[in-house]
């Protein structure tokens, strides 16, 4: 059984300085909070990456048994072994006042050219919750993979996008073989592993 636990009452923010604003923010967090042991913790400083919130897509084709998956540079990987070219989902930020399906819809089309007609809900999950703010929706999307392909992305975001179409099993491989290294496109298959039988037509 989950314990009960605090909640966002059993914490005290006692300043909030802006250390960096560029296309992300930082922030330095003044706060004290609740303990388990019953009173409050000391005041202390945590620094926290603003970035907000995300949405991701994992583009299935349950009639060929193929998943579409996105090829782009990724800077935080340059230091990845294998490359820093990941295979993706589908992904973009949440702008304000939209929905998380609005946005699956949008980069749907803008990194894949393409459109689901049916949008699954698959998780939502804290990326890294000891230093920033960023959660992420996760969907899968089904569509028809016939004439999906080619290059995509908006040149004035600088995204260079490859789209890679995968039979699920060579997928799962490339999971199992660490090719597949990133949280979201890891968890998304793993979903699809366990309910692949209910989506086949």
């Amino acid at each position: 059984m989950i314990p009960d636990t605090f909640g966002p009452q059993d914490v005290e923010i006692a300043g909030v300085e802006t250390g960096y604003q560029g296309f992300f923010r930082i922030d330095k967090i003044r706060l004290r909070h609740k303990t388990f042991a019953g009173g409050w913790t000391g005041e202390f400083t945590r620094e926290l990456f603003e970035r907000g919130e995300a949405v991701c897509v994992l583009l299935y084709d349950p009639a060929k048994d193929v998943v579409v998956l996105t090829e782009q540079f990724r800077i935080g990987a340059l230091a990845d072994e294998r490359s820093p070219w990941l295979l993706e989902l589908v992904a973009g930020m949440v702008e304000e006042g939209e929905s998380y399906e609005a946005v699956a819809e949008r980069e749907t089309f803008e990194e894949a050219g393409c459109h689901f007609y049916r949008l699954l809900p698959v998780c939502r999950y804290w990326v890294s919750p000891g230093g920033t703010s960023e959660r992420v929706q996760i969907f899968c999307g089904l569509i028809d993979s016939d004439g999906v392909g080619g290059l995509h992305g908006l040149a004035e975001e600088h995204e260079d996008i490859r789209l890679v179409s995968l039979p699920f099993a060579e997928a799962w491989q490339a999971l199992e073989d660490g090719v597949i290294n990133n949280a979201a496109t890891i968890m998304a298959l793993q979903w699809l592993k366990l309910h692949q039988a209910e989506l086949a037509p």
